[in-house]
């Protein structure tokens, strides 16, 4: 079994090549039960999740073991930990094992740069990322694959991380500080953060625009308020995940403010072509992504096949 290092994860993840094989595998024959989510608690008021995440096709098994431990911020560790291990479907021998948080935080931003290919209106010519963590870090380049962005807003809490994360990036990524005079500019809007209340205010919104909802996981946290949800047509990774694990969605349904029902579509019905995406120039849509084993076990296999080609 090989010990993939991370040098070699980065070295094989680019994001135009992700979102094609993101695009192929969702597109085709895959099984992906539902994910088994534990919450527990530890002294000191310290939250924690642990996420088991299985997924497989004819040839291939990934299973997915994430710790997500929010309070990581404050002592300058990442928020989420991560391992992955790649086995043979037909044999259950192990292939790889591999560090899953760059794996995880490359195909989020590749998978909602691939719902943007379909919702985003064509002409969009300026993102704004919402957040500064692992996720949001590659953003710019995913969404970038998709379309020809001329300006790139990086918002951030703290304005300190924000800079520093331009700093990584480069200056042509420009840091604001006021959210609501950002969001009224951007055409596309890709929020990851860890917020557990509303920052994306509906009374923000303009036609035209596309929101890409990473973070707030817990089915009692969210980015966007009810007036942001009922002015969008909304799309989903699954609807098994994005309606009842996360309070994006699940919040609204639960006050009847939506119906399970008012979801469009999901990313493998857009990628099969069951249905079309974005419908005019001036529809708002939104892309609620909780996070699918099968983006990971892509993003595996893309890296395992690379190391061993």
């Amino acid at each position: 079994m090989l010990h993939i290092a991370d040098s070699d994860i980065k070295a094989a993840l680019n994001c135009p090549d992700l979102i094609k094989a993101l695009r192929e595998t969702f597109a085709g024959s895959f099984t992906m039960p539902l994910r088994h989510h534990h919450f527990y608690s530890l002294p000191g008021g310290l939250d924690n999740t642990l996420i088991l995440m299985p997924s497989w096709t004819e040839q291939f098994m990934g299973i997915k073991q994430v710790i997500v431990a929010p309070q990581n911020a404050s002592l300058s560790l990442p928020s989420i930990h991560a391992l992955y291990t790649l086995i043979d479907a037909r044999t259950g021998q192990p292939l790889a094992i591999m560090n899953a948080a760059m794996l995880t935080s490359v195909r989020t931003a590749c998978t909602s740069a691939l719902a943007a290919d379909y919702l985003a209106h064509r002409d969009a010519s300026v993102l704004l990322i919402v957040g500064t963590g692992k996720v949001a870090r590659h953003m710019a380049a995913a969404h970038s694959s998709v379309r020809s962005y001329k300006k790139i807003m990086l918002w951030g809490r703290s304005e300190e991380k924000a800079r520093a994360l331009q700093a990584e990036l480069g200056e042509h990524i420009e840091v604001v500080t006021n959210l609501e005079e950002a969001v009224k500019e951007a055409d596309v809007i890709s929020c990851s953060t860890m917020a557990e209340t509303p920052i994306i205010k509906g009374a923000w919104l303009r036609e035209g625009q596309h929101l890409d909802m990473v973070g707030s996981y817990k089915p009692n946290t969210r980015e966007a308020d009810d007036e942001a949800i009922l002015k969008t047509s909304i799309f989903v990774d699954s609807r098994a995940g994005a309606l009842h694990e996360c309070g994006e969605l699940a919040i609204p349904i639960k006050n009847g403010i939506i119906e399970e029902e008012d979801v469009e579509a999901d990313i493998v019905e857009l990628c099969s072509g069951k249905h079309p995406g974005r419908k005019d120039a001036r529809e708002i849509t939104l892309f609620k992504s909780a996070g699918l084993a099968i983006e990971d076990l892509a993003a595996a296999l893309m890296v395992y096949r690379q190391v061993t080609a």
